[in-house]
């Protein structure tokens, strides 16, 4: 017998830098749901591919790395913090070494499968904002509200830079651009759930907006889910 939801289950989509984190984060807090970063299990797997030597483009000994390891998000104030076997990498997860690993792990068929297997076990009773690149179209097609947040790869750049470093260092930018790139390309190129906009998703372009601004419209989305939404039913009002 499937367990009846109450609360929605809402995706957010889009690449590096485009601000998912921060506006998932913000609607955790304000709703009384929980931030399930899906693209922090990734890095966990990737950081741990990295100390175990395991090469990241041999399938089968990630599959069975996944396998052997524990991811688990716990939820605080200030964020997730990131457990991996127990241990706390939620700084290490960060580094750029990891980030690029994390984008070389998830074009493993095998490994996708393992990692949405678990995504939707974390979701299934919603309450839940899962943020990714492939949520709305793979791990939940079904979410109450589906999100494709994104902005130009410069800015998307600038931001990261700003996330990592106080200084206006324009060849670290360019750097950092350049490795957003490849991963862009590596992920809406890879066979295993690309990372494109679900067709009902409602696209959000944050280049010229303020988080103030950003955060405003995807509320103004979630409330109208919400008001639409009979939960006593199981069902969206009007279906």
């Amino acid at each position: 017998m499937t367990e009846a939801r109450t609360k929605l289950i809402i995706a957010i989509d889009g690449p590096a830098g485009s601000g998912k984190s921060t506006i998932a984060q913000h609607l955790a807090r304000k709703l009384g749901y929980v931030n399930l970063e899906t693209g922090a299990m990734y890095r966990a797997l990737g950081a741990k591919a990295l100390e175990s030597d395991v090469p990241l483009d041999d399938e089968n000994q990630l599959y069975e790395l996944a396998q052997r390891s524990t991811i688990a998000l716990d939820p605080t104030p200030l964020g997730n913090r990131v457990l991996l076997d127990g241990r706390d990498v939620s700084q290490r997860i960060r580094d750029a070494e990891v980030s690029d690993a994390a984008s070389r792990v998830s074009v493993h068929p095998r490994v996708r499968e393992w990692m949405v297997a678990h995504q939707r076990e974390m979701g299934k009773l919603g309450g839940v904002i899962m943020e990714g690149r492939d949520i709305g179209t793979k791990v939940f097609p079904d979410a109450d509200v589906k999100i494709f947040l994104d902005a130009k790869l410069d800015v998307r750049a600038q931001r990261r830079v700003s996330q990592v470093s106080a200084d206006d260092d324009p060849s670290r930018a360019k750097r950092i651009a350049e490795q957003m790139a490849q991963r862009d390309k590596r992920d809406s190129t890879r066979a295993e759930s690309p990372l494109v906009a679900a067709p009902d998703a409602v696209k959000v372009d944050s280049s010229n907006l303020t988080i103030e601004e950003v955060i405003h419209r995807i509320e103004e989305i979630v409330e109208e889910r919400l008001a639409a939404h009979d939960f006593s039913r199981g069902t969206r009002a009007g279906s």
